[in-house]
């Protein structure tokens, strides 16, 4: 589902730059002999043979000596977080052990360079190891060829004018492949869609905004999941998030409980994440406090926090969830995601088909 991240790491003027060009067949980054030309990860969509659709990204080299260094090297390892194959170029820097290290500590698949015969195989050495198609369904066995599946849409001022939001496409998309009727419609005319069916359909998908409302309007023995919780299993674990969710009755007073987006926007009035989450929390805990961490910024330090509740991910890829996910467990801290913690606050988690 979402394109191999490759990245390439290793000291300043080690030849990155130079092999991210060369792999790309174009000038994706700047390379000169001046040390720190590249200053923040540059990322090349491209699909590459026997291996896929990929994102190369060329990273800032680390022991840059200069004033930005310190910050180049912090972006840097930001990097390994989204990382699916990391390949390290070692030039015989004093650092080179300690970012191998560091590396394998965050259980990536690694490439280790040292020399210009591995750089002319280089497409061969990623082919052998980049992860083998393991395409997993959105919808796993919730449906089958055939099925007729309703998607409850709310188009609220967050929804981008003239488009729908990322999870809706993909999974209508997937529907369509998977020889299903996708049968879409708002919460304001979920009750005529129903009333316009022949029959039952296998299932109910909608934005976990909306839950509740949903819930109540279609008949106790539909099938019902969401968005949310669809992304949750492909992207991150399920088990996980559902085991997390149950932290959010021992919250107490006081709690803060961390709001981790893993893209970048600006709110309004209907955020899901910065309004409408921390308000749900409030009703059930006084003085509760919500702190928000978006795009790279998820906190080093997790130990101030009881929970954390992270977005559906719908624009990150599966090796950010996961690391971010392994960081809560190495820090004892309970972490679910958005649908899941929604049906859990309004009591219907147990009613909600998990894929």
């Amino acid at each position: 589902m979402d394109p191999i991240q490759i990245a390439f790491f290793g000291a300043t003027n080690s030849g990155k730059s130079t092999l991210v060009n060369a792999i790309a067949g174009q000038d994706v980054s700047l390379v000169s002999a001046l040390p720190g030309t590249t200053t923040d990860p540059v990322r090349k969509r491209i699909e590459l043979p026997g291996i896929g659709l990929c994102v190369l990204v060329d990273t800032a080299g680390y022991g840059d000596e200069g004033d930005l260094g310190a910050q180049r090297e912090r972006l840097t390892k930001a990097v390994i977080d989204s990382t699916d194959v990391a390949v390290l170029l070692r030039s015989g820097h004093p650092a080179d052990d300690e970012w191998e290290s560091m590396i394998r500590k965050a259980a990536l698949k690694l490439i280790v360079i040292s020399s210009e015969v591995e750089k002319s195989h280089i497409l061969e050495l990623i082919s052998d190891i980049v992860p083998k198609d393991d395409h997993k369904f959105l919808t796993g066995k919730l449906v089958a060829k055939g099925d007729l599946v309703v998607l409850v849409m709310p188009q609220d001022s967050e929804a981008p004018k003239g488009r729908l939001i990322l999870p809706q496409v993909q999974v209508i998309r997937e529907l369509l492949d998977r020889g299903c009727t996708p049968v879409c419609c708002t919460p304001d005319s979920l009750k005529s869609t129903i009333a316009g069916l022949k029959g039952a359909p296998a299932l109910v998908i909608t934005d976990s905004q909306v839950f509740k409302f949903v819930n109540e309007t279609i008949p106790a023995d539909w099938t019902l999941t969401s968005f949310s919780i669809l992304l949750a299993a492909a992207k991150g674990d399920i088990n996980v998030f559902v085991e997390g969710a149950k932290a959010i009755n021992a919250l107490k007073p006081g709690a803060r409980v961390l709001i981790a987006e893993a893209c970048t926007h600006v709110p309004d009035t209907e955020d899901i994440g910065r309004v409408k989450i921390p308000a749900m929390l409030r009703k059930r805990v006084p003085d509760l406090e919500a702190v928000i961490a978006a795009g790279n910024d998820f906190p080093e330090d997790l130990s101030h926090y009881s929970l954390i509740i992270h977005c559906g991910a719908c624009v990150a890829n599966a090796a950010l969830v996961r690391s971010r996910i392994r960081k809560a467990l190495l820090a004892g801290v309970p972490i679910t995601n958005y649908g899941i913690a929604i049906a859990a606050l309004q009591g219907i988690l147990d009613r909600v088909s998990l894929p």
